[in-house]
Parts: C-alpha cells; structure tokens; sequence
C-alpha cells in the first residue's frame, strides 16, 4: 500500500475516533440527534417537492407555486434572527416542545387542505400552513445550535457538531428517498409528504419527553464554568457595533465578495426551485427525483469523512473560489442540450458499461434504452454528473466560506459580519425564488394537460431551439455563477487585504 494511501486511511480512522469523545455526554445529547434525525428526513422531504406539491395537488401555476415559496422561504429567515431571543427566554426544553407542536400542527394544516374543494380558501389555508410553519421551522434550527453547545462538553464540542451535521445530511438523503418511495413504490400523492412531516413531529415530542430532562450546561472531567472576564470599559451595545462594522472598509469589501458569491450558493435553491420540474418535465412523471436530490447529501456524507481533513490543510481564499468555480462550472453540465450526437453518445457509453451497470441502470430508469428514450437515459447521466461535481465543489467552498469569515473580520466581530453577510443572501433568495416560475415558464413550461411528456417528445425531435430549452434556462444561471466567481478569483489581492489567516498555509496581502 502507498504511502499516500496510508495516510487517506488513517485520515479515515481518526475521523471516526474523533468521535469517542462523545461517551462524555448524555441522554439529551443523543435524544436531540435523534429529534435531529426525524426532523431533517421531514424538512428535507418537504423542501425538494414543495414546488412540485403546489402544483400537481393544489394546482398552483410554476409562478404562484413560486411566489409561495418565497414567502415561506423569507420568512423563514427572518425569523432566524428573531427565533434566538424568544428560545433563550423560553429556555431549551420548553422551544423544543413548542416548535415541534407548531411544526406538527402548521403541516397537518397543509396536507388536511388537500382533501378540501378546488378555492381561494384552500389557496389561502396552504400558503398560510407555509407562512405558520416558518417561525416554528426557524426556532428549532436555533435550539439545534443551543443544545447542542449545551449537551456536550468542551472536549467533545467539535464532535458533537460534527455528528449534528452528519445526521442531518442523513436525513437529507433518506428525505429524497422517502419522497420517491411515498410517490413512485406508494402511490400517494406529493402532498402526503406532509403527513409524513407531522408524524415525525409526534415522533420527536416523545422522544423529547423520553430523553431531555436535564438541561444546564454539561461539563466534562476537570472543566468548569466560564466566568465572564471582569472589565471597567462599558460594552458596546449591538447598534453601535453594527455602526462600527458598517463603518469599515474590510466588511464591504467582504460584502462584495459574497454578493459575488450569490450565484454559486443559488445552486442549491435550483435544486429546489428548478430541476425537480425540470426532470417531471423532460424525463416523465416516473422521474426519480427524491433519489436524485439524495444523491448531492450522500456524496456530502462520504466527502466529510474523506476530502474535508484534506482540504483544511490548503489555502483558504484558494479554496474558496477553487470550490465555486467547480460549483459554477456543474451547471454547465445540464446545459448540454440533448441531440442526436448526444442521444448516440448516451447509447455508446451504455453499451460499453459491464452488463450489472447496465441492468441497474435499466432498472433505475425503469425504461430499457432506445433511440426513443436515449433522452431519457442523457438527462439522467448529466444530472448525476452534475451532482457529482456540485456536491466537489460544495465541499471545497462551503466550509472555506465560514473560516474565510472569521479570517477577514477583526477579532471580536466574526459574528456581526457573519450576520450582516446574510443580508445579501437573503435579498437574492428572495428574487431567485420570485423568478423561479417565471424562468419555468419561459424554458421549462407545464406540458399541456393529459400529455405530460409533451416537451421530452418536443426536445427529442429537435424542435425546441437551444434558447427556448431549459438547457438555456441552466447556461443561463451556470453564466451568473462563473461571472461572480472570476471576478473572485481576479480580485484575490483586494478581496483579502487585513484577512488574518493561518500564516502556515495562506499569504493573504495587507
């Protein structure tokens, strides 16, 4: 065995001993990953085939499913800022119970309206389940955080985010496969997603009341509590701190990198927002879309243990634009536009597959390949590479971005940046979601009614052109994203003046 491969190995191995630290904590600790768990197969679930729900089971256009959205999103994070406040006063035991009611209750709401008549009321009772969801949603992403700084450690802290984080990229794939398993094996409408969201809200609240009793800071072997340093100077209140950020030439110049940014962390919203249509649209209505929105967490879950102790050891603003530029560069990949050279490009590689390869794929398209339905079999392959080299690149860029934000704010103010560098974000949300009917409509619209493979027929045929495709619709993002991300890469030397990195690894001008 090579020496290189040694190391990978034990890479491996001390990922997985990290974690031995955790026979430190307690119940709770366990009891919240659980709960942790159960909430992110719901929430993820929902998430990937909320626009699809709106649709096919309340019969919102792409526009109004989208407008929706949005204000399910935006609210959502707003009341991420707001949620801390009401959980710190309410004390962890009592946010838990009370999110998970209002989750339990607020997506009964949703799926109950499905059995009511075609109307304005039921518009109204689904949009505002959404608009209700949001506060409870928001408030148990903040007690995730809270707890579990308050079930661990300090010796086991690390790990103890670690395994959250792990957990809920677990539930995020088995959210995608519960939504095909649910439309595809079941035979149940997209909309009983919901009920499935409310009894993994049941689920937690028991596990709440069986595990969580105790919640006062744990403290390990030899550690005790912190006391605040004493200090004559008076402290800052959080406007004039926001005031003296704001004030910096540093933070706007960490601003513009981010909104630079906007195009690549927008991916993930597509994920959401366009492709689940998309692949109903071009594939079919038996498209296995929860297993392809699995596909991105699950390749997460084997990059965390394998690439994420590598790439800590690399340049961090290198890492930064490497991994958005590989991001940008995924959307380009469902660019291709299918024709007949790529339709016999499909038919090739299929035939020089070992014959296991392509019986699973046979069996996971579920249609043998033809010259019928290569277009089929093409989209599958540029959505599965797409996802490969967006989930590479997911891993380089996302955790850089965090420690590129502690790195440029000065020592006392990471979290101020880190919360005034959301605005920007939650501005882009907020238009992207909008849009997002409007660009399905203009390159990927609703097929006529009762001819659901009306537009796969039509792009087989060539006779949509490239600029009315939802090929365009991708190039079109891929562009907005590779722009930004240049414009990164070209302004390193201005993006990272006063960044105080590692000196070991990066070299940051001053």
């Amino acid at each position: 065995m090579s020496e290189a491969a040694t190391k990978k190995d034990n890479f491996i191995i001390q990922y997985f001993k990290d974690f031995s630290v955790l026979k430190e904590t307690k119940r709770e600790y366990w009891g919240l990953q659980a709960i942790n768990a159960f909430d992110s197969l719901a929430y993820f679930a929902m998430f990937n085939i909320v626009v699809v729900m709106l649709s096919e089971d309340y019969n919102f256009s792409d526009t109004t499913a989208g407008y929706a959205f949005t204000v399910f999103s935006t609210l959502t994070t707003i009341f991420l800022f707001l949620s801390g406040l009401v959980s710190d006063w309410l004390g962890i035991k009592k946010s838990i119970f009370l999110a998970l009611f209002g989750l339990a209750a607020t997506r009964l709401a949703v799926a109950g309206a499905a059995m009511m008549p075609d109307s304005i009321l039921r518009d109204a009772v689904v949009v505002g389940g959404l608009a209700l969801m949001a506060p409870f949603m928001a408030m148990l992403q903040t007690v995730f955080q809270a707890a579990n700084k308050r079930f661990t450690t300090k010796r086991s802290r690390g790990a103890g985010f670690n395994l959250w984080y792990l957990f809920m990229n677990v539930g995020a794939m088995g959210g995608g496969l519960i939504v095909d398993y649910f439309y595809l094996d079941l035979g149940l409408p997209r909309y009983y997603i919901m009920w499935f969201g409310a009894a993994s809200a049941g689920l937690s609240i028991i596990v709440t009341l069986l595990t969580i009793h105790r919640t006062e800071q744990l403290y390990g072997p030899g550690e005790t509590p912190e006391e605040a340093p004493e200090s004559d100077a008076p402290r800052k209140s959080p406007w004039r701190i926001a005031g003296d950020v704001l004030s910096e030439s540093v933070f706007w110049r960490f601003t513009a990198l981010i909104t630079l940014l906007l195009g690549v962390r927008a991916v993930f919203l597509y994920l959401s927002l366009l492709h689940p249509k998309f692949w109903l649209r071009v594939i079919g209505p038996e498209a296995k879309i929860g297993a392809l929105q699995a596909f991105n967490p699950f390749m997460v879950i084997i990059g965390l243990i394998i690439l994420i102790p590598i790439l800590q050891r690399f340049n961090v603003y290198k890492m930064l634009v490497t991994g958005a530029f590989i991001t940008s560069l995924s959307m380009f990949i469902t660019a291709i536009p299918n024709s007949l050279a790529m339709d016999q490009l499909t038919i090739s590689i299929y035939n020089a597959m070992p014959g296991f390869i392509q019986n699973f794929a046979t069996s996971f398209v579920g249609v043998p390949l033809s010259a019928s339905t290569a277009i089929v079999y093409f989209t599958y392959l540029t959505s599965f590479l797409f996802l490969v080299v967006l989930t590479l690149g997911e891993l380089i860029w996302s955790p850089r971005l965090q420690e590129f934000t502690a790195a440029i704010a000065p020592e006392g103010q990471e979290g101020t940046y880190l919360g005034l560098s959301i605005a920007p974000y939650f501005l882009a949300k907020i238009a992207i979601s909008a849009g997002s009917g409007w660009m399905l409509a203009k390159w990927c619209d609703a097929p006529p009614e009762g001819d659901p493979l009306y537009l796969q027929r039509q792009l087989a045929a060539g006779n949509v052109p490239y600029s009315e495709s939802p090929y365009m619709m991708f190039a079109f993002l891929g562009a907005i994203a590779m722009l930004g991300t240049l414009a990164a890469i070209f302004l390193k030397g201005w993006f990272t003046q006063g960044a105080h990195f590692d000196k070991a690894k990066d070299t940051p001008s001053h």
